[in-house]
Order: structure tokens, then sequence, then C-alpha cells
């Protein structure tokens, strides 16, 4: 299992359009195929910097879920809307596995 981490530099005038960009995908990934842990915008601190957090089982099944999210009728319609309103201004790809598991149970006082 890998964990694909997109790093969006977004306008910070347009937050809502990213928002609403990341709703689009919670629903659009996971019917794809990609396990989704979710989209982040910003709260406190940076105004511009977003992420995507999605699992998927290798690279090989990575780029077959990428072909199904562009021809996925939400899939389309988001990259449209990212492309029209021109919200995202940079986008990186990081892939990588978990290294810490198995995890110790939580601890309570």
């Amino acid at each position: 299992m890998i964990t694909c981490f997109i790093r969006y530099e977004i306008d910070p005038y347009k937050k809502d359009h990213f928002d609403q960009y990341a709703r689009n995908w919670g629903q659009a990934i996971p019917q794809c195929g990609a396990d989704l842990i979710g989209y982040y915008s910003p709260h406190e601190g940076s105004a511009t910097t977003a992420y995507g957090v999605y699992s998927i089982k290798d690279l090989s099944e990575y780029e077959a879920y990428r072909a199904r999210l562009r021809e996925h009728p939400l899939g389309k319609e988001n990259y449209e809307f990212a492309k029209q309103e021109q919200f995202i201004r940079k986008e990186d790809r990081l892939f990588l596995s978990l290294a810490s598991a198995p995890h110790a149970p939580l601890r309570t006082r």
C-alpha cells in the first residue's frame, strides 16, 4: 500500500473554490478505487497551502485509477472547474509507504 500526498499552493482569495473542489473529489476518488483519507484546506497559518491524501495498492493501480478518474463524470467536471477558475497555483505529488506500523494502542490517562 502506498499513500499519495498532494501539496497544493492555492490562491488564498479562492479558498472556497478549493473547498468545493475537495468535496467533489470526496465523491469521485472513492468511486474510482482509491482510499481517500481527506482533503485539507488552510485554517490557520499559511493561507496558500492545502493537501489531498489517499492510499492505493501500488503504482500500477495508481495509473489505472487515474485513467478511471479522468473518465468519471464528476472527475471530468472537477478538472474543468480547476482549469476554469484557476485557484490552484501549483501541485506536487509525493508517494510514501507507512514505516511506523504496527502502532501501539492509544494510551489514555
